[in-house]
């Protein structure tokens, strides 16, 4: 008979339809999918390991397993280590903490003076201002002006 004619080219790749140039998920959708699957799936072996006893586990046919001490072992040396680290990184950013004399701590190679615009111009034509450090001599006065 005669040729079919179709809306929806496969080929067109103007058209946008039916062709595109990314199949399926994104992969960190499917690791983050994974991930979670693989973390319930986890935690549950480990529970059940954990509270079930060894003579309902033999029944089952499961003999070889770890010691019931490393049930509470492992969270109890995870959390340790993980305040350890905390309080390791807070005392690193102590020690990297200029004293409170050092001039360091009031201006360095990142500081930025303020900057003034003519003032003669209004305040609706005024641009807005570039962010910048307020001077120690400043803060004071805001602080201790009232000790004067």
């Amino acid at each position: 008979m005669g040729a079919t004619f179709s809306v929806f080219e496969a080929d067109n790749k103007a058209s946008g339809v039916g062709v595109s140039g990314e199949h399926g998920p994104n992969p960190s959708e499917v690791y983050g999918f994974v991930g979670a699957i693989s973390t319930v799936v986890a935690t549950v072996i480990f529970m059940v390991w954990a509270y079930i006893p060894d003579p309902w586990l033999h029944s089952i046919g499961i003999f070889y397993y770890p010691s019931k001490y490393w049930a509470l072992a492992l969270p109890s040396y995870a959390m340790v280590t993980i305040a350890t680290v905390f309080l390791f990184y807070i005392g690193l950013s102590f020690m990297a903490t200029p004293p409170p004399t050092s001039l360091n701590s009031i201006y360095d190679e990142n500081s930025k003076d303020p900057v003034c615009f003519d003032p003669a111009l209004e305040e609706d034509d005024r641009p807005i201002e570039p962010y910048s450090d307020i001077g120690i001599d400043q803060i004071n006065e805001l602080m201790f002006k009232e000790w004067k």
